[in-house]
């Protein structure tokens, strides 16, 4: 049997997802493959290296670092995450991220990026992270403080903007079961936002323009699908049994653990039936 695992991002609600992988770690759950959005793909990363604690451990400890996430950042560089430091110092230099590991896990990993030009996501696999890091750069690249990520003749930003929770990609692969990690309780529906962001920003880009504008609709449709899937019992959904109290770019620290916390507890309400959806 065939396991896949989608990974929703936002950002530091992304700490909720690392705390289920990392109780997913400690019971041995395997899966074959993984879809990750932004947040989601670069903490989602660390379950295929095995390295529990890993998303918590840097994210806390460089939080307030001005080298990290800073309005300087934004100001110097034209990203808010700074590109050196976050993804490159530290999982080159300070908490280095194991690639051997990654690579004998035989996991099949996809990172989601949206192409500005064409407004469509796309899904590379990771085969080397340390090789690939501009690729989970750009799944995290979140609009309007992020730079547009180049890689080769193509242009990309955060992945969460046009597949937010890539289920039917995640359907077009070779797997039996699918478990889905999402940062937002069940009650949870996303609400149009204003369309003139998107004009003076990416006014060359009127592909990137409408995937904004029309972002809140196939969230709200993914939902529907999966609530669907959901009660005829194709997937199995982990999500958060209460609003998530922490920003997109959180600068507390406690909220991180507290996040955190509440993915291994609600991982943990969630392990027997779980276990019974897996075994079917």
């Amino acid at each position: 049997m065939k396991v896949g695992l989608v990974l929703e991002g936002g950002g530091m609600r992304g700490l909720y997802t690392a705390g289920v992988l990392d109780a997913m770690l400690d019971e041995n759950i395997k899966v074959n493959s993984i879809i990750g959005v932004s947040a989601g793909a670069l903490f989602g990363i660390n379950y295929a290296s095995k390295q529990k604690g890993r998303s918590l451990r840097y994210n806390k400890k460089y939080l307030n670092d001005k080298r990290y996430i800073s309005l300087k950042s934004l100001i110097t560089t034209g990203n808010i995450i700074n590109k050196d430091f976050a993804f490159y110092e530290i999982p080159f230099k300070l908490d280095v991220f194991d690639e051997e590991t990654f690579s004998k896990s035989k996991i099949d990993f996809y990172a989601t990026v949206t192409n500005v030009e064409t407004g469509k996501p796309e899904y590379p696999k990771i085969i080397n992270a340390s090789v690939q890091i501009e690729e989970l750069r750009a799944s995290g690249s979140i609009p309007f403080v992020s730079k547009i990520v180049k890689i080769g003749d193509k242009k990309y930003l955060d992945g969460g903007m046009s597949d937010s929770i890539p289920i039917k990609k995640m359907q077009e692969l070779d797997v039996d079961k699918i478990i889905v990690i999402l940062t937002r309780p069940l009650d949870y529906r996303k609400k149009k936002t204003s369309s003139l962001l998107p004009k003076i920003f990416y006014h060359n880009y009127p592909k990137f323009i409408e995937c904004c504008n029309n972002r809140y609709k196939n969230y709200n449709n993914t939902l529907d699908y999966l609530s669907k899937l959901e009660k005829q019992k194709e997937i199995f959904v982990i999500r958060p049994s209460k609003s998530l109290n922490i920003g997109r770019l959180e600068k507390n620290v406690s909220k991180l653990q507290e996040v955190y916390d509440i993915g291994i507890k609600d991982f943990k309400t969630n392990l027997k039936a779980l276990k019974q959806y897996l075994k079917k």
